[in-house]
């Protein structure tokens, strides 16, 4: 297949089969033409850039494809917001018009002289005569039952959404046999309560929820895999596994790594897409500036309660998901935390965690000269093997000593938790070091439950390293047994794990141990809990931790 006829992997906007690759996502839309052949007045409320648009379109063109019985007409409130009432129901008139002709125009037929007639002849001043028309419609289409989907809900006119919700209302409960609009989908951002400007209680409260989910790792395998049959070229299964686990499924992300990796790499197409190919997609992708990171960070920031509860998410502290939480729900509304295991607090997938920490964390926290010995040399070689392998256990030694170093001086890194303190300088140390030596780092596995895993890959080589809080000895050697199971489901020989110790007399230490036949090289670093009043003798007794 020549270049120019191939298809891509769309991030801009809605996508079709003919110029993108495409996840069919057969079983959500089964499941939604049965909830309309049922009647539902069904809402799809998720965020920006998850697939909305492009999903009720493949609705729309089922519908008028394959099912005679319902005429399905699509709206759009994307530009109404600032429209006064008359101006809001002026242009819905014509929208509603168009929407018609469309319809008949998509299954090859024209409406017929009566239907033309009350066409000509409809004024929509209001909300009750928007019913009235919708009364009088099926009679000129036959036995059609009427499907409305309206994209972009939420920018309907604040002065306008209670009657219009009570008018759906209203024709809702009328009897099936004669509804008018028999179906109706409203897909948007916000939801329904939020949309509900005088705080009253919503009068839509006959609302069928329809949640369209992330990409399953099966929808991301057949995504990538319409590529692979129409150039020939695959990707390793473990390249696969590891693009939905860090996009969480979300398709702007899967479609953007995608499209790094086969159109912006310039990759041989006879060899197959390797883990080292993800690696260095996923560092162009974090380093870039796209519309989907730029829709995140203003949402991040929009509240000032935001920045603290997302950075004890974003460091793996556990906090519990309640849907009473405004906060939370506000954030979950944006599709930046989600609820996870146990009930927990989770962002909704590690690059976006990734994101959230670059946001709010200080682009310079004040204490990278000391992240190094002076006589360090400035390529980074005294942390390579004579093979210019990365030596991580020396590099994380040294980012022991680094802690004891600085001292009281961690606790005046701007914008960070004092509790998470120590991960987020280990992450932003470790970053800076692999990117020096022509490495990339990734976050995994974001648990909620005090744990923070960082990927380095360097050279074709892959390091874990573990973070957690210590929360007790239990616990310390529990995550040992953890990190063993996480390597082996890796195919990795050794890995790191490291615990910050916030305890007033911490314990700590440095160990290399064997796990289920694995290496686990482990330390216990001590955080400091307040500034000394007299800093030389802190600096004393810090020193005497490493004797």
């Amino acid at each position: 297949m020549e270049n120019q006829q191939r298809r891509t992997f769309g991030t801009r906007g809605p996508v079709n089969t003919q110029q993108h690759y495409v996840v069919a996502r057969t079983e959500e839309l089964a499941d939604f033409i049965q909830r309309v052949k049922e009647g539902r007045y069904i809402v799809i409320f998720a965020p920006r850039q998850t697939g909305k648009t492009t999903f009720f379109r493949s609705v729309l063109d089922t519908l008028a494809v394959e099912e005679s019985d319902y005429f399905p007409l699509e709206l759009n409130f994307e530009t109404h917001k600032n429209l006064t009432a008359d101006a809001f129901y002026a242009n819905l008139t014509e929208d509603i018009v168009e929407a018609i002709e469309e319809s008949f125009e998509r299954r090859g037929s024209v409406p017929s002289d009566a239907l033309r007639q009350l066409l000509e002849n409809t004024t929509l001043p209001n909300h009750l005569s928007l019913r009235r028309f919708f009364r009088r419609l099926p009679s000129l289409l036959g036995a059609q039952r009427i499907v409305l989907m309206i994209d972009e809900f939420d920018g309907i006119p604040p002065a306008v959404v209670s009657d219009f919700l009570h008018t759906l209302r209203r024709i809702y409960h009328t009897d099936l046999s004669i509804r008018s609009p028999y179906s109706i989908g409203i897909v948007g951002v916000k939801n329904i309560t939020q949309l509900n400007y005088d705080r009253s209680i919503s009068p839509f409260n006959i609302q069928d929820e329809f949640s369209l989910p992330p990409f399953t790792l099966e929808q991301v395998e057949e995504l990538l895999g319409q590529w692979t049959a129409e150039v020939g070229q695959h990707f390793e299964l473990e390249v696969v596994k590891i693009l939905h686990r860090q996009t969480g499924g979300q398709p702007f992300l899967v479609n953007r790594l995608a499209q790094i990796l086969t159109e912006e790499m310039d990759l041989p197409t006879e060899e197959p897409i390797t883990l080292a190919h993800f690696a260095k997609a996923h560092t162009a992708l974090m380093h870039e500036d796209n519309v989907n990171f730029n829709h995140l960070v203003t949402n991040v920031r929009r509240d000032t309660r935001f920045e603290s509860i997302l950075m004890q998410i974003a460091s793996g502290k556990g906090i519990l998901f309640t849907p009473r939480n405004e906060v939370m729900m506000e954030l979950a509304t944006y599709g930046v935390i989600q609820k996870g295991a146990g009930g927990m607090c989770e962002i909704v997938n590690p690059i976006y965690q990734r994101c959230i920490m670059q946001t709010f964390q200080p682009a310079i926290n004040g204490l990278e000269q000391d992240y190094f010995p002076e006589d360090t040399c400035a390529k980074g070689t005294d942390y390579l093997t004579p093979t210019g392998e990365l030596n991580l256990e020396s590099l994380l030694d040294n980012f022991r000593d680094f802690i004891f170093r600085v001292g009281f001086r961690i606790l005046q890194v701007p914008g960070i938790p004092r509790e998470s303190v120590g991960q987020h300088l280990l992450a932003t140390y470790l970053d800076a070091f692999v990117q020096m030596v022509g490495g990339d780092m990734y976050l995994e596995l974001p648990t909620g439950r005090g744990r923070m895993d960082l990927v380095v890959f360097h050279k074709n080589r892959k390091y874990i390293v573990e973070i957690k809080i210590w929360q007790g000895a239990q616990s310390y050697e529990g995550g040992k047994e953890q990190l063993a199971a996480y390597l082996k489901s890796e195919g990795v020989s050794e890995g790191y794990y490291v615990v910050f110790d916030h305890r007033k007399n911490p314990n700590p230490r440095d160990e290399t141990e064997w796990v289920d036949g694995l290496r686990i090289r482990s330390y216990v670093i001590p955080v400091v809990q307040e500034r000394p009043s007299d800093f030389s003798e802190e600096d004393a007794a810090y020193g005497q931790f490493f004797q």
